[in-house]
């Protein structure tokens, strides 16, 4: 989740990755700031065109919005002449997801979504096949079981 609002809610899709890679979609010196050969995550349905970078940074002061922790928005502007904030690393996403407002706070009353504790892990994973069943993993006992059922239920 990146913003929550009375007007709405705006977040990312953390898990999936894309075949674009950064260097080829983003401008510089955007690309620059996202590791070498990195993909490019489907944010989103919102404006794919949209791409709204995320990054561990060194100084959480430095950047454009704090997600959380040291995890935050990189401010394109702050890229400006090939000197960026000083971070441990950054990941691209293409679009977002977004809700009008009150629309989340309803998906959450009626159990449409799991609550967990964000780390920095999730959002810059290696293996982003396997966060949703991590992420269950650490969000409590009642979500053990649903994170270990194979993929399709009929094959148990």
């Amino acid at each position: 989740m990146l913003e929550h609002a009375d007007e709405g809610a705006l977040g990312i899709v953390l898990n999936h990755p894309m075949e674009v890679r950064a260097a080829e979609a983003l401008p510089e010196p955007l690309a620059s700031v996202v590791s070498d050969g990195s993909p490019v995550f489907k944010g989103g349905p919102v404006q794919p065109g949209t791409v709204i970078v995320l990054a561990e940074f060194h100084d959480p002061a430095a950047a454009g919005g704090i997600v959380f922790g040291s995890v935050g928005i990189l401010d394109p502007e702050s890229v400006e002449g090939g000197s960026a904030p000083a971070m441990s690393r950054a990941r691209a996403f293409g679009g977002y997801a977004g809700w009008a407002g009150g629309q989340l706070e309803s998906e959450i009353r009626q159990d449409a979504w799991i609550d967990a504790e964000p780390l920095a892990t999730d959002v810059f994973t290696d293996d982003p096949a396997t966060l949703w069943r991590e992420v269950l993993s650490r969000a409590g006992a009642s979500y053990r079981l649903m994170a270990t059922a194979p993929e399709d239920p009929l094959l148990n």
